[in-house]
């Protein structure tokens, strides 16, 4: 199965150590129209925000496509809050060759969101783990996201 992180999940030992999640392949993905937000309202903290996308023609969402088991699924969903805070979609992404691959993602229900939050370090810190795969912009992008601390 193919699976696209954008958020946390872009940090591969978080994906095998932390959620146990054993992965056969990992990639630089790209999902077009749409837009990295930060508003998914954290557990922990009501200021903190996660990692979310929504629909925007005009932008783009780079990511780490992962190959897993299918049976991982459920500790993705875990892990995610499916089916409460997460919807599980399928998405088409473009891989760096041009090739399109199916995938799915999560992305928060609308009542779990609200503007003005903000990601803390540790948090976007998970996501920097992915620049080795990401586009240098899209990382410079990334370090400079203001964060709560």
């Amino acid at each position: 199965m193919k699976y696209f992180a954008y958020g946390s999940n872009m940090n591969p030992c978080r994906m095998k150590k932390e959620r146990r999640i054993d992965f056969s392949r990992q990639e630089h993905a790209t999902l077009r129209g749409w837009k990295l937000k930060f508003n998914k309202i954290a557990f922990r903290s009501p200021e903190e925000g996660y990692a979310n996308i929504e629909k925007d023609e005009g932008s783009n969402v780079e990511g780490v496509l992962y190959t897993i088991k299918d049976a991982d699924t459920k500790k993705l969903d875990r892990y995610e809050g499916y089916p409460d805070h997460y919807d599980r979609r399928k998405v088409k992404v473009e891989l760096d060759s041009g090739e399109e691959v199916k995938a799915v993602t999560y992305i928060a229900k609308p009542n779990k969101v609200e503007d003005g939050l903000k990601p803390s370090k540790s948090y976007l810190d998970h996501l920097l783990k992915g620049c080795n795969l990401l586009s240098r912009e899209y990382c410079k992008r990334l370090k400079k996201w203001k964060t709560l601390d």
